[in-house]
């Protein structure tokens, strides 16, 4: 029987250690140590320096070297600024989306529907990000990517008030418009924090930013998780009025609760968000004559990204294998339960009384914290596209261990694996992405890497693959990754040699 309350324990032991390594904390404890072992050096060969020459030749170098450090220590304050500004946004919108996740189905399932119309309606959202994404990503870089932050929190916060209606067409519109909400939110945040950085300054702090919000979204994912619950449970799931197809309370609750989350991030970003576009507003030239003239509209957006983006080995690289591992992440976020669940009936059979899914969920969660924290230990020595590949081929690994796993806790173990490489992988990707994608289409250029994420993702709802055959599916896209990634590592480290 898997220990599911050991390895949560075992995990969350091994996130705290490579939190302390990632953090100040421990440059702060080498510098203490260095410190005491350069006082004994100087202890010992004070005796022998004689003369005042050396002491003027110090003072002449040492000015540099504290003009230097100056201007490190005001870009330092700077980026805590600027990231203080943007953790306390995005965490509230990634809040609002973790909450509404666990009960989307059970909602649906609530009201009556069948299997069948709830797929339609899973279906229709990705539909929604694919086609719609694909446009307003172009449209957040020429009007500006505040402004359509703001538009996220707008759409988002209507889908969340569609879910009181039990009605199937007004439950479509809501998967329709958090099908928008979802494009904006992988999208149009990450590009206004690398157009921040750029206006700051502070572009080589953008890997330990991407650290930053990938261990405060896993966070947060752990306390929506609390806070869903208790407001799922807190009133009983009722319509307003007797025969009304307007419900209140049980799985509604969440939904409440995400709104409220979005209307105070609206408000906090709309005063402490600077507003910052894909390039000047007056700058309309194009780089290319295809949609030149038109750069402005949708279509004319949209269309300089595709071309943008299929000129470029390096971009078209990033969007496949950003599509490949995130569609791998969205197929495992579908299939682990049902796997755990038959490996744990067949293991325990009558004795099985159901999984701890939130012991399990919190394990994933730190699992994904210790990925972002080794990430920031591993930027130390490596650089994000060397980082890469090791990590895609850890997770390809991961899935192989899956497959082939032979009971619930060697498979429970390679997912947790798999897990901390997600955690590791957005930080590694967002810092790839900031530096090749050009920034004038930075958020029409991230939608068009989505579309081939829906697709994939539209592709496990759309058939009826068993866990292990989805299992081998991913591990064979990770792979793929992996060898795109080699090759997109050697061109880079080629250009900049």
């Amino acid at each position: 029987m898997t220990n599911f309350n050991l390895i949560f324990s075992a995990v969350l032991g091994f996130n705290v250690l490579a939190t302390f390594r990632s953090s100040s904390y421990w440059s702060k404890y080498m510098r203490s140590s260095d410190s005491s072992k350069s006082d004994a050096q100087k202890e010992e060969t004070a005796p022998l320096e004689k003369g005042n020459d050396s002491s003027d030749s110090t003072d002449l170098e040492s000015a540099p070297l504290e003009s230097s450090a100056a201007s490190d220590a005001a870009a330092a304050i700077r980026h805590n600024t600027l990231l203080k500004k943007y953790l306390i946004v995005y965490l509230l919108a990634a809040m609002s989306d973790w909450l509404q996740g666990p009960y989307v189905y059970a909602l649906y399932d609530a009201y009556g529907y069948s299997q069948h119309d709830i797929a339609v309606l899973f279906v229709a959202g990705f539909g929604s990000s694919m086609v719609f994404g694909s446009f307003i990503g172009g449209m957040a870089d020429q009007c500006g990517r505040r402004k359509f932050i703001l538009l996220f929190a707008v759409i988002y916060a209507g889908s969340c008030m569609t879910k009181h209606f039990k009605n199937f067409e007004i439950l479509m519109l809501g998967r329709l418009l958090g099908g928008i909400a979802t494009s904006l939110l992988f999208s149009v945040f990450e590009a206004w924090l690398i157009g921040a950085h750029a206006s700051a300054n502070v572009m080589t702090h953008l890997s330990k930013s991407f650290s930053m919000a990938q261990y405060g979204n896993s966070i947060i994912a752990i306390v929506a998780g609390q806070i869903a619950n208790k407001a799922a449970s807190h009133t009983d799931f009722k319509p307003l009025t007797e025969g009304g197809n307007f419900y209140v309370g049980g799985y509604l609750g969440p939904f409440d609760v995400a709104l409220v989350a979005l209307i105070v991030l609206g408000v906090l970003a709309a005063f402490m968000w600077e507003e910052n576009y894909g390039s000047s507003p007056d700058n309309a030239d194009g780089d290319s004559d295809n949609g030149k003239n038109d750069k402005s509209s949708a279509t004319g957006a949209l269309k300089n990204a595709f071309w943008t983006t299929v000129r470029s080995p390096d971009i078209l690289s990033c969007g496949i294998i950003s599509s490949l591992f995130e569609g791998s992440m969205y197929i495992f976020v579908f299939m682990w339960t049902p796997a755990m669940t038959a490996l744990s009936k067949e293991e325990l059979g009558d004795a099985f009384e159901g999984l701890p899914f939130g012991v399990i969920f919190s394990t994933f969660m730190v699992s994904c914290m210790a990925g972002s924290s080794l990430f920031s230990v591993a930027m130390e020595t490596l650089k994000p596209e060397q980082l890469a590949v090791a990590v895609f081929a850890m997770a390809s690994l991961a899935f192989g261990m899956i497959v082939f796993a032979g009971n619930a806790t060697s498979t429970f173990l390679a997912m947790n694996l798999f897990e901390m490489c997600v955690g590791m992988y957005f930080p590694s990707m967002g810092t790839m992405k900031g530096m090749i994608v050009p920034e004038d289409k930075r958020a029409a250029i991230y939608n068009l890497f989505r579309i081939p994420l829906n697709f994939i993702v539209l592709f496990s709802l759309l058939t009826d693959l068993a866990p292990k055959t989805s299992f081998m599916l991913c591990g064979g896209m990770l792979a793929v990754a992996t060898f795109l990634q080699m090759k997109l590592m050697r061109r880079r480290m080629n250009t900049s040699a």
